[in-house]
C-alpha cells in the first residue's frame, strides 16, 4: 500500500493500492472515488474562490476535471465525499465559506455527494483508501448547533 500525505493545497489522484491522508481545520477535503475502476483522488484546499492551483476550491476542482478527462470518466460515475470547514477562531467564516464552495462546485459539475462531515470546531484527520472508497475520520471536533 502506498501512503500519501496531502499538505494544504495538495492534490493526489491514483488507483487501488493507494491510501491518502490529511489533517484539516478550516480547510476542506473532497474525495472522489470511481467504484468500477477503483480510482479516485483527494484535494485539500484552503480558500473558497477560484484560483490557479489546489490551494483554492476552483483550482482543486480543475485538477479533478483534468484527471477525469485523462481517464475518460465522467463526474456522475464518482462518489464524492466532503470533509472539514471547522471554525478555528470565534467568528471565523472561512470554514463555512470553504464548505459552501465545495458543495456548489460538486453540484455544478455533476458529482454525487454521498457523505460529508463538516463545520464544528477543532481538527479532523482523514484517511482515504482507493481500493475500497472508504474514508476514516478521527475528529476532535465539537458539534456546531447550526450544522
Amino acid at each position: 500500500m502506498a501512503d500519501v500525505f496531502l499538505h494544504p493545497g495538495g492534490f493526489h489522484f491514483a488507483g487501488a493500492g493507494t491510501r491518502i491522508a490529511t489533517l484539516l481545520g478550516s480547510c476542506v477535503t473532497v474525495t472522489l472515488w470511481h467504484p468500477g475502476l477503483r480510482i479516485g483522488g483527494m484535494c485539500h484546499y484552503l480558500l473558497p474562490g477560484p484560483g490557479p492551483d489546489g490551494r483554492y476550491a476552483g483550482g482543486a476542482f480543475e485538477l479533478f476535471l483534468s484527471e477525469l478527462a485523462r481517464t475518460g470518466t465522467r463526474p456522475a460515475q464518482y462518489q464524492a465525499k466532503l470533509f472539514g470547514g471547522g471554525a478555528q477562531l470565534a467568528g471565523d467564516g472561512v470554514g463555512r465559506a470553504n464548505v459552501a464552495a465545495g458543495l456548489r462546485l460538486l453540484d455544478r459539475h455533476g458529482f454525487a455527494l454521498v457523505a460529508h462531515d463538516v463545520a464544528g470546531t477543532g481538527a479532523r484527520r482523514l484517511w482515504f483508501d482507493l481500493a475500497t472508497g472508504e474514508v476514516w475520520v478521527r475528529s476532535s471536533m465539537v458539534e456546531d448547533a447550526a450544522s
